[in-house]
């Protein structure tokens, strides 16, 4: 479970990244679920996009992929989501201690 502090501390890294996952017509598919999970492991953090023709809002998109991951919800605005899912082998992100 993620601080006030370390979400805060997330969002202002997910500013500077470009979306790298996109949901589309058909939702929260397993190759969309496959994708998130390599991104998470190879990132940690994955700035993700809902297409304009998808049938869930970003935060439902956002919750489906943390369900399906095991990610954390880090920030929805419009139609982008942030997630954040730490590595159990050598953390490239380092959270701030509260």
């Amino acid at each position: 479970m993620l601080t006030g502090k370390q979400r805060a501390w997330l969002r202002s890294l997910a500013q500077k990244e470009e979306a790298i996952l996109y949901v589309g017509k058909a939702g929260v598919t397993e190759p969309v679920i496959a994708q998130a999970r390599e991104a998470l492991a190879a990132r940690e953090l994955v700035k993700g996009k809902v297409q304009e023709s998808c049938m869930y809002s970003a935060a439902e998109a956002q919750q489906l992929l943390c369900q399906a991951c095991g990610a954390e919800g880090v920030q929805v605005i419009g139609k982008v989501f942030v997630l954040y899912k730490r590595r159990a082998d050598g953390a490239k992100i380092q959270l701030p201690k509260d």
